[in-house]
């Protein structure tokens, strides 16, 4: 079976083939352009994704040595996401699939990224853990099958991903803060300033927005009101932000270890691109002796190869779909969506 996967939530503008679980291609067309403002502008990223989907398609198509009549299937991120650039792919995709007559599939983003680690020629076991980490969402997830997802903790304010952004803007490195303050820490000492990580009531959910605040507090007591940064110190504060995000991350996970019964661990989404992140989750892994499953850069952020690949995985199920169904779906529940 051949799949056209698009993907369009935010800035990326992404399509895939899948045929017979194989991944042909996957072109991904990033808005650098976004960075000048600090972050994304919603109505300029519609206008990109319209400007280069169909180029995208017809360039995957010229990849995968196939014209539009041979696709059998085709999935589009249908949300959550910007509504504006998710309405691009969306739409596309569903005049795709209505021309051709072909089955569409409206794809959960969360739920790609979920199970993106099976694009990767080691793939994860079932049940496996699973922590979802990105600019919007921080998730904690037993994945029990393709059906079944349990949720164990969220986010109750920001994202880590969110706060990373957050943070290397009141730093002064810009945005995107993740691979700035990456890049910046490397030559900081994780150790040199203390700050906090959450304690909830659930212990299996997070928090980000007191570390956020954390920062800041520790930036006007240092520099002033104005938090002037000398360049000097600015690898030694992203290195103590770093590290302790990754902290809070890898505590709750390890708490699921000593309390579930699972055979993998996954980290999916676009921080899990972060170095330090991987190899703490590297060791947590070996210290449980556990399989570890994290996503090649390339899948981590938004793509639509997980797209065309959940979508697939949906279809096999037997759900089906009116071109005129316009929510996001989830073959659990979209309760542990926030």
């Amino acid at each position: 079976m051949n799949i056209l996967g698009i993907e369009s939530s935010c800035d990326e503008t992404s399509v895939a083939i899948i045929s017979d679980e194989k991944l042909l291609s996957n072109l991904i067309s990033s808005q650098d352009f976004h960075k000048k403002y600090g972050g994304v502008v919603p109505e300029l990223s519609s206008r990109a994704h319209l400007q280069i989907i169909i180029p995208l398609i017809k360039d995957a198509l010229k990849q995968s040595n196939m014209a539009m009549t041979d696709i059998d299937l085709i999935c589009a991120t249908a949300g959550p996401g910007l509504i504006g650039a998710l309405l691009v792919g969306l739409t596309f995709g569903k005049s795709l699939a209505y021309s051709l007559k072909k089955p569409f599939v409206p794809v959960n983003h969360i739920e790609g990224h979920i199970y993106s680690g099976f694009l990767m020629d080691e793939k994860p076991e079932f049940p496996y853990l699973t922590l979802v980490v990105s600019g919007g969402h921080t998730l904690l997830l037993i994945v029990k099958s393709d059906t079944e997802i349990i949720k164990l903790g969220s986010t109750v304010d920001d994202a880590v991903g969110e706060a990373f952004d957050k943070v290397a803007k009141m730093i002064g490195l810009g945005y995107p803060g993740g691979p700035k303050i990456q890049k910046t820490a490397e030559a900081g000492n994780p150790d040199k300033i203390k700050f906090p990580v959450a304690s909830l009531k659930n212990p299996y959910d997070f928090s980000f927005s007191g570390l956020k605040t954390a920062v800041l507090r520790h930036l006007q007591q240092a520099y002033g009101m104005e938090k002037h940064v000398p360049e000097a110190d600015l690898p030694d504060i992203a290195a103590s932000f770093q590290s302790t995000a990754i902290k809070a991350l890898v505590q709750n996970a390890e708490k699921a270890l000593m309390n579930y019964e699972i055979k993998a661990i996954s980290v999916v989404g676009g921080v899990a691109a972060n170095r330090p992140l991987r190899n703490a989750f590297a060791a947590l892994a070996e210290k449980y002796g556990k399989k570890l499953v994290i996503p090649d850069f390339i899948f981590c952020g938004d793509n639509a190869a997980m797209i065309a690949y959940r979508g697939y995985k949906v279809y096999q199920t037997g759900r089906r779909y009116s071109l005129n169904y316009n929510a996001y779906p989830s073959l659990t529940q979209d309760t542990y969506i926030r």
